[in-house]
């Protein structure tokens, strides 16, 4: 069993908790994801890593409200317990095997679409960790719905905060900020991360591209089973079919086919439209089966 040690609401359908979990904490690395289970009959879970602590033994992990497994997740308190948490899976994100050196001469921009500001912080830590500062910018429907504000502040080079409906600090989306940025403030940015909803991290990488900034996206919010046998984080990039849990969950944004993974997570939701992918994509269906491309 996986302790509880806090739990807490960080908005509307938004939870954190920081859970006790000794051999995860040790090995783990920014980009990386686990999998909770609440008990043993209970829904696989995949879950970015929002923050680790290797001395003290835990991992922190955000989630939003969307279903069954969710709701009853938002229910546990300080003192209980997940049956299974299991990682780290994934891949790391790239900078963290690359020279830091090499690292300090690049200018980068993080950009995070609500939830999406849990796996972007442990990123943007681990880089002012090492010396590294980087511009955020962090975008939220509202002000009520933007979370973890002063953890960012506390990492960020430079952050920059914008709201759907303009009830705090700035009004539009995060794509009129890094206009501002590159048209306005002549800022030159070598690489741009950006994590969140799937439809937002298209028009990111529609305009970095423009922008000629390369662009890495986190696959995350597509993952169901989070090994690659159930399908639904299937994925084309480039010309290649990936699996958002076993080959990413970052990959190259301007390579992604973004409205077919969108159709494909609707259809997904419903028995009739795996049905029919199965049907469709047949012994390529799923990443587990041997047959799929490299």
């Amino acid at each position: 069993m996986y302790p509880i040690l806090k739990a807490e609401k960080l908005a509307e359908k938004i939870y954190l908790m920081v859970v006790k979990a000794p051999r995860v904490a040790k090995n783990c690395q920014p980009g990386e994801f686990i999998i909770v289970k609440i008990d043993e009959v209970g829904e696989r879970i995949p879950l970015t890593i929002c923050d680790y602590n290797r001395e003290e033994g835990t991992v922190t992990i955000v989630f939003q409200i969307v279903g069954g497994s969710t709701e009853r997740m938002a229910d546990l308190k300080a003192g209980d317990a997940f049956h299974d948490f299991v990682g780290p899976l994934g891949n790391p994100s790239e900078f963290v095997h690359e020279d830091i050196e090499s690292l300090k001469n690049k200018k980068m921009l993080f950009v995070a679409g609500g939830v999406g500001t849990a796996p972007v912080y442990p990123q943007v830590k681990w880089l002012h960790e090492h010396g590294i500062d980087v511009d955020v910018i962090v975008g939220a429907k509202n002000k009520d719905l933007l979370i973890l504000e002063e953890e960012m502040k506390a990492v960020a080079g430079n952050l920059y905060i914008t709201t759907d409906d303009g009830s705090y600090v700035r009004k539009g989306m995060v794509t009129d900020v890094i206009k501002d940025l590159v048209n306005v403030e002549g800022k030159k940015y070598d690489v741009c991360v950006a994590i969140g909803p799937m439809i937002m991290m298209k028009f990111v990488c529609l305009l970095t591209k423009e922008l000629e900034i390369p662009t890495i996206v986190s696959l995350n919010p597509i993952m169901v089973d989070g090994t690659g046998m159930c399908g639904a984080c299937r994925v084309t990039v480039g010309d290649k079919v990936k699996f958002a849990c076993v080959d990413g969950p970052e990959f190259d944004g301007h390579l992604i086919n973004f409205d077919e993974a969108m159709k494909r997570q609707q259809m997904y939701k419903t028995e009739e439209g795996r049905a029919i992918l199965k049907l469709r994509e047949g012994n390529t269906h799923h990443g587990g089966c041997g047959n799929c491309n490299d």
